[in-house]
């Protein structure tokens, strides 16, 4: 796998919550969430709620998790963290966005043609208290 693409070792992505990483889309950029599943695989989505795009699942300090679901903190929809697909809440049966990820020797790297990508964690500063980034976006 090349470098570049390697986003985190398998032992930095939290059972019970996410690691936030960022992503470029030709010229934008985009959060995307690691997850571990309850079979021990590594799952990426989009950070956002199918409900309401401009929420973010993981704020920062990774999203709640719960019996291998992600938790929308904003409505409570619920995700599957295999599959992305909404089992509870106004969005039910909407599926997240799926970001290919592949673990090769420990590490998971990026393998989704799409995206490049561009660090752990947000590029974005955000202030964390209203879910709203600060600045002119």
């Amino acid at each position: 796998m090349d470098e570049d693409s390697r986003i985190a070792d398998v032992s930095e992505v939290p059972d019970d919550s996410t690691l936030l990483f960022t992503v470029r889309d030709g010229f934008d950029e985009r959060e995307a969430i690691l997850t571990e599943t309850d079979e021990g695989d590594v799952t990426a989505f989009e950070n956002y709620c199918q409900h309401w795009t401009d929420v973010r699942l993981d704020k920062g300090s990774g999203a709640t998790k719960r019996d291998g679901e992600l938790v929308c903190g904003k409505h409570g929809a619920l995700f599957e963290d295999d599959s992305g697909c909404c089992t509870y809440g106004p969005c039910e049966g909407a599926v997240l966005q799926e970001v290919d990820v592949a673990v090769e020797d420990g590490a998971v790297y990026l393998t989704d043609d799409d995206y490049d990508f561009v660090e752990v964690g947000s590029s974005k500063e955000y202030d964390l208290s209203s879910n709203r980034s600060l600045g002119f976006d």
